[in-house]
């Protein structure tokens, strides 16, 4: 089966052999899916690829010398194919494109390396672009995984519930908009190291940047494999905050609870499971297991918050072991279900 990493192992293979070994043909990668060590993870799998075919040793030692995987992180907001304005775009084009994007003007891409040669490469900096060259881009990628991504998958899934269907309509919601502010600065970043200050700044420019109103960003699309994201963005500042303060973090918490119900199906048709928000239908999208997994529980009717929890395959531990936990799920799902989704976040940013 064809693969990314497969193509790149051919390639640079066939580069080896046209140029004979010489050190100078190298190749230097900066990928930029948006996956932890990106570079790290594509070499991984190119040595892989390599040992597998019985590539001779000669070829791996040119990869060692000649060539260098960077890792790398994009922070920018892009909310993919412009739906509402594509044909006004298209008449002033006078074509029609099916590859039309939009993104904010906000643009940062740090790229770590150790090869201090590289920037020479590729000048960045001579193109007034804001690019980053770190030796160490940890901090980089927490701030944003946590603030900018972790404020998404936070929020979105009980704004939906609640009846948005944007970013901008969630700054613009007094309610969601106090849920996501409280959630940021009371438990997110009281979570994290790193200076207070600098991620304060950061977090408020983030929400600045969701105000935008030529971002059309939809939660539905924010939606795709939220268990994942919530494994990735929340979880971490969900147990951080929880180890430094000895409290659970209510707003974290309760964006769990609204990840269960809006996972709340037992149809599941064309590979995604179908919730309901009010009359209307939407369709859920995961992992097969995932989907597979939520029907079953909703279906049988099992315990929902403790089975949820007891997924260790998705969250890389039993949740339920983490003291009040289960218990605080379960009683913002019965809120949700009793009260609905508004008075439940009102009690939430309430305390």
């Amino acid at each position: 089966q064809a693969s990314f990493p497969g193509k790149v192992t051919a390639f640079l293979y066939n580069r080896f052999k046209h140029f004979n070994g010489d050190n100078s043909k190298g190749i230097i990668f900066i990928p930029c899916e948006l996956i932890d060590k990106n570079g790290d993870n594509l070499k991984k799998y190119v040595y892989k690829y390599a040992k597998e075919w019985k590539l001779e040793k000669e070829f791996i030692t040119w990869l060692d010398n000649a060539c260098d995987f960077c890792n790398s992180l994009v922070d920018r907001i892009v909310p993919g194919y412009p739906r509402a304005e594509a044909k006004e775009l298209e008449e002033k084009l006078g074509y029609t494109d099916n590859l039309l994007d939009a993104a904010e003007i906000f643009l940062l891409w740090v790229i770590e390396c150790h090869n201090k040669t590289h920037q020479d490469e590729l000048p960045t900096d001579k193109a007034g672009l804001n690019v980053v060259w770190t030796d160490d881009m940890s901090f980089y990628r927490t701030r944003k995984v946590r603030i900018l991504n972790g404020a998404h998958t936070m929020t979105v899934l009980a704004a939906h519930a609640y009846g948005l269907d944007t970013v901008e309509e969630c700054t613009k919601d007094p309610i969601i908009s106090k849920f996501m502010h409280q959630g940021i600065f009371n438990e997110i970043i009281p979570s994290m190291d790193g200076d207070k200050a600098e991620l304060e700044y950061y977090a408020n420019a983030v929400l600045e940047r969701f105000q935008n109103p030529y971002i059309k960003h939809f939660l539905m699309s924010i939606s795709l494999n939220s268990t994942s994201k919530f494994k990735t963005r929340d979880l971490p500042s969900l147990l951080g905050f929880y180890s430094k303060t000895g409290n659970l973090p209510k707003h974290l918490v309760f964006s769990l609870a609204a990840l269960i119900n809006f996972y709340k199906g037992t149809t599941i048709a064309d590979g995604a499971l179908i919730g309901h928000r009010g009359n209307e239908e939407y369709k859920i999208k995961d992992s097969p297991e995932v989907l597979e997994t939520f029907k079953a529980i909703y279906s049988e009717k099992k315990p929902v918050a403790n089975t949820v929890l007891a997924q260790v395959a998705w969250w890389g531990q039993d949740l339920n072991k983490i003291p009040g936990l289960t218990g605080l799920v379960d009683y913002y799902l019965n809120k949700i279900e009793s009260i609905g989704i508004k008075e439940t976040l009102i009690e939430v940013i309430n305390g």
